[in-house]
C-alpha cells in the first residue's frame, strides 16, 4: 500500500495481534521536534479499505500535528485473524490503540462504520478523546433500518457462496472499481487507477476476506443511535450522498439526538462515502475549519 513521503510504517501489539499505523517521520518533517498534539485518522470498512483512504488528506497536518494513521485489524498491513468479527473487537482496538499510542486526549477523525466504533469507544473511554471529526458515522442500524435483510448481507450468509464472492466479486480489480464508483464514489470519474490499486492490494492480503465478510454479512451492524444520548465529546459530522441505509437525514436525526456534543452537521452532497479521496483538498479544508470549532468551551 501506499505510504506519502516523510512517512514511516510503525506498529503496535493489541490482543487482536499486529496493528500497523503510519506516521511522520522523514523529511520534511523531522525538523519538528517540538510536543505537538496529535491527530488520529482511522478509515472505514469496505473491501480493500486501509489507511490509505486517509493518504491524501494527513500529510497536510504533519507540520503542525503528531499524525498517526493506523491500518485496523483484518486490514491493510495489520494482522487479520481468522475470526468472525463484532462491533466489540474493533471498540476495543480503537481503544486500545489510543490508550498505547496517545499520551494526552486525542483528536480522532474517522469515517462511516468505524466513526460509528469510534463514538462507542468514546463513550466508554471519553478521557482518551478530546474531539472527533466524523464522516458518515452510522452503524447501518439506525432508527429502524435493517442492513442485515440487503441483498449483499443475504447472499454472503449463503455457506460457500461467502469465500466465492469475496474472491471472484469483491477483490478483483473489476470489483473495487465497481465497488468504489457504485456506492462509495459520488461521482465515479473521480476514481483513477491509483485508488483502485491500492485498494485491490489491501484486498489480496491474506485473510483478508474474514473482516471484509463480516463486514458485508451485517455481522458489524449496530444502532448508533442507542449511543449518541451518551456521547460527550465535542464533535462534527461531515455526511456526504449516501445508500439507502445511510442518507443525510440519517445524520441530521443523529446530530438532532445530541446538540451538546454534536456541534456540527455538514451535509456535503458532492461527495459519497469517502469524501478525503473524492475531493481531499475541500476536506482538508472542513477539519482545519471545525477543529477550533471544537475546541472545549
Amino acid at each position: 500500500m501506499l505510504i506519502p513521503h516523510g512517512f514511516s510504517e510503525r506498529s503496535i501489539q493489541t490482543k487482536f495481534g499486529k496493528m500497523v499505523y503510519y506516521t511522520a517521520e522523514g523529511e520534511p518533517w523531522n525538523a519538528q521536534n517540538e510536543p505537538r498534539e496529535t491527530l488520529v485518522f482511522l478509515h472505514g470498512f469496505g473491501g480493500g479499505s486501509s489507511a490509505y483512504e486517509w493518504s491524501k488528506v494527513y500529510p497536510a497536518f504533519a507540520a503542525e500535528y503528531r499524525i498517526l494513521a493506523p491500518d485496523l485489524i483484518g486490514w491493510g498491513r495489520s494482522e487479520h485473524p481468522a475470526r468472525r468479527y463484532q462491533p466489540e473487537d474493533y471498540v476495543a482496538s480503537i481503544t486500545e490503540f489510543i490508550e498505547q499510542t496517545c499520551g494526552t486526549p486525542t483528536t480522532v477523525i474517522a469515517s462511516a462504520l468505524t466513526a460509528a466504533f469510534t463514538v462507542r469507544a468514546a463513550v466508554n473511554r471519553p478521557e482518551l478523546f478530546k474531539s472527533l471529526i466524523l464522516t458518515t458515522a452510522a452503524g447501518l442500524g439506525e432508527f429502524g433500518n435493517d442492513y442485515n435483510s440487503s441483498l449483499p448481507a443475504r447472499i454472503v450468509n449463503i455457506p460457500l457462496v461467502d469465500r466465492f464472492f469475496y474472491s471472484a466479486g469483491v477483490a478483483t480489480q473489476f470489483g473495487i472499481r465497481s465497488f468504489l464508483e457504485q456506492r462509495q464514489f459520488a461521482n465515479a470519474d473521480r476514481v483513477y487507477p491509483e485508488i483502485v490499486n491500492a485498494y485491490l492490494q489491501s484486498a489480496q492480503q491474506p485473510n483478508a476476506e474474514y473482516a471484509a465478510l463480516s463486514f458485508v454479512r451485517g455481522e458489524l451492524s449496530f444502532d448508533l443511535s442507542q449511543y449518541i444520548p451518551q456521547l460527550t465529546i465535542p464533535t462534527a459530522l461531515i455526511w456526504g450522498r449516501g445508500a439507502e441505509y445511510i442518507g443525510p437525514d440519517i445524520g441530521r436525526r443523529l446530530a438532532e439526538i445530541n446538540p451538546q456534543a454534536i456541534r456540527i452537521f455538514y451535509h456535503w452532497d458532492d461527495v459519497g462515502f469517502t469524501p478525503q479521496l473524492e475531493l481531499p483538498a475541500v476536506t482538508i479544508g472542513l477539519i482545519r475549519q471545525f477543529l477550533p470549532l471544537l475546541e472545549p468551551q
